[in-house]
Formats: structure tokens, C-alpha cells, sequence
């Protein structure tokens, strides 16, 4: 079956980095769209960046261009967030997924990402 797994969540401080690795089995995974997302409570799930199947073609959420930026590497199944300058209202569990014409069927379970001094 297909699974999703996220990684690299954390504590950091304001003005820190970290990258998030999303891990992909059970499918051709350089054949998907892998989108990032996050949610915090009591908010909708909110869009975050997007990458085609080449990593030629990306796409961010206004809030964070130039801020994060995603990437992957198809021979390791893996899809990246890599986020900079971060802030406490970037604090959020971070979830990858696939997504097929509009269409997100497969989830990973979040890795949550805590900004705070």
C-alpha cells in the first residue's frame, strides 16, 4: 500500500531553519505531484508548495515564497520542504500528498513544526 512519511519537524527558534523529507513507498513516485500542506488547530488545512513530478515545475502559497522552498530526489523517493527565516506563526504539523488531477488520495500522517524562543 501506499505510504506517505514525514520527517525533519521540530523545535527551532524564530529566524531558524529546518527541512521536512516526506518519504514515498508503494507507488511510482516520480510519476506523482507532491504537494505540502499544513494545519494548525482550529484553522483549515492550508496549502503550502507544490512540485511536479520532474521538479521542474514548482508552485508556493504566497505566505511563503521566498521564505521555503521544495524540492525532491525521485531515486530517493523523497520530497523536501525546506523552510528558512522561520516564525512562530509558521508553527504548524506539516503533511505531505500526493495529488492526481485535483485529486489528493494519498496522505502522510504530519510532522509537526514548533517556532518558538
Amino acid at each position: 500500500q501506499v505510504q506517505l512519511v514525514e520527517s525533519g519537524g521540530g523545535l527551532v527558534q524564530p529566524g531558524g531553519s529546518l527541512r521536512l523529507s516526506c518519504a514515498g513507498s508503494g507507488l511510482t513516485f516520480s510519476n506523482e505531484r507532491m504537494d505540502w500542506f499544513r494545519q494548525t488547530p482550529g484553522k483549515e488545512r492550508e496549502f503550502v508548495a507544490a512540485i511536479n513530478w520532474s521538479g521542474a515545475g514548482t508552485s508556493y502559497a504566497d505566505s511563503v515564497k521566498g521564505r521555503f522552498t521544495i524540492s525532491r530526489d525521485n531515486a530517493k523517493n523523497t520530497v523536501y520542504l525546506q523552510m528558512k527565516s522561520l516564525k512562530p506563526e509558521h508553527t504548524a504539523v506539516y503533511c505531505c500528498a500526493v495529488q492526481r488531477r485535483g485529486v489528493y488520495p494519498y496522505w502522510g500522517q504530519g510532522t509537526p513544526v514548533t517556532v518558538s524562543s
